[in-house]
């Protein structure tokens, strides 16, 4: 098929609308709770139905960042309740990818809300196609922007009322063919990239002072005690302007993490693991992982800090596995 052929087909899905997927379940307090408990939200408008019944609000509502999440299909692949479409709004993707425009390299989004979700309300949303660009070329390849607009209901006797709306666009590129590049010689190899300086401010002076000297010092605020990362001018807690640091000991365990591994960016070296260490006073900050496996990377393994120098004066806190 020509190119103006199939472009031309995808093209004219712009403006569909695909119907329904519905929730599994209605809007419920335990899957609030659990979804609080995960992200570390402590807002008792979400879990404590006593506060939530003193409120505008007249008892507990959903977070609005937790929207997505309801509608969501489980962990089985299309797996989605009686009553929703079999469309597949995904088609103009399908399309792309049958012409060699398989790859993705980046998504972003954009979640907006009208209101809060209450307990026992039933939700569904419904997918536009919202554009695609012009093709675009990229030192990756060449591709297109293709954007959805889902848009989240709330069944209601007296009409469906709106709840929120999701913006997801993607970039779906075909990949440049890059020739096999020659054994490099001594000479042609560049001096070593340096790596990227941290930007340092009054707020954030200590704690790159610290570590020059083998110390992860995290800031407490002196008027209610807590301990706070990133640093910042003010407590998040209290919004105190009286802060100060305390040296903590550097052992804690692995919350999370992600491996990069494209595009490679010197001077680092791939596969690159970034973890976010929950340290056991309580605060978690996100740093390299250094000899470790990223293979064997486990949630809840424990870790100690380790400061490493790079080019001559830099000191960075990374973390390896804990010593026994």
């Amino acid at each position: 098929m020509a190119e103006q052929e199939w472009i031309s087909e995808v093209r004219a899905l712009v403006g569909r609308e695909y119907g329904r997927v519905y929730a599994w379940d209605r809007v419920n307090a335990p899957m609030i709770r659990q979804w609080c408990e995960a992200m570390g939200v402590d807002n008792p408008l979400y879990t404590d139905e006593a506060y939530a019944l003193t409120t505008e609000h007249e008892g507990i509502v959903a977070p609005p960042a937790m929207l997505q999440a309801w509608c969501l299909e489980g962990m089985h692949q299309n797996n989605y309740p009686p009553g929703s479409t079999d469309e597949n709004p995904y088609e103009a993707l399908k399309l792309l990818e049958a012409q060699g425009f398989a790859s993705v390299v980046a998504v972003n989004s954009d979640l907006s809300f009208e209101r809060y979700v209450r307990l026992g309300e039933r939700l569904y949303y419904t997918t536009r196609l919202d554009s695609v660009s012009e093709e675009k070329s990229t030192g990756l390849g060449t591709g297109y922007f293709v954007t959805l607009v889902m848009r989240f209901f709330a069944e209601a006797p007296g009409g469906d009322e709106p709840v929120g709306q999701l913006m997801f666009r993607v970039f779906k590129f075909r990949p440049v063919q890059v020739a096999k590049a020659k054994p490099a010689r001594v000479e042609d190899v560049p001096a070593s990239v340096p790596r990227p300086r941290p930007g340092i401010s009054d707020d954030t002076r200590f704690f790159w002072e610290g570590c020059q000297v083998g110390e992860l010092r995290i800031q407490r605020c002196s008027a209610c005690g807590e301990l706070q990362h990133p640093p910042g001018p003010a407590c998040s807690h209290c919004q105190s302007l009286d802060l100060s640091y305390e040296t903590v000991s550097g052992q804690g365990h692995l919350y999370s993490f992600v491996i990069m591994h494209y595009p490679e960016v010197p001077p680092f070296a791939y596969p690159n693991p970034i973890g976010l260490v929950e340290l056991d006073e309580g605060v978690r900050l996100a740093a390299g992982l250094v000899d470790v496996d990223p293979d064997r990377l486990e949630i809840g393994q424990r870790l100690e800090v380790v400061f490493n120098t790079f080019d001559g004066d830099l000191v960075l806190p990374q973390f390896r596995p804990a010593s026994a």
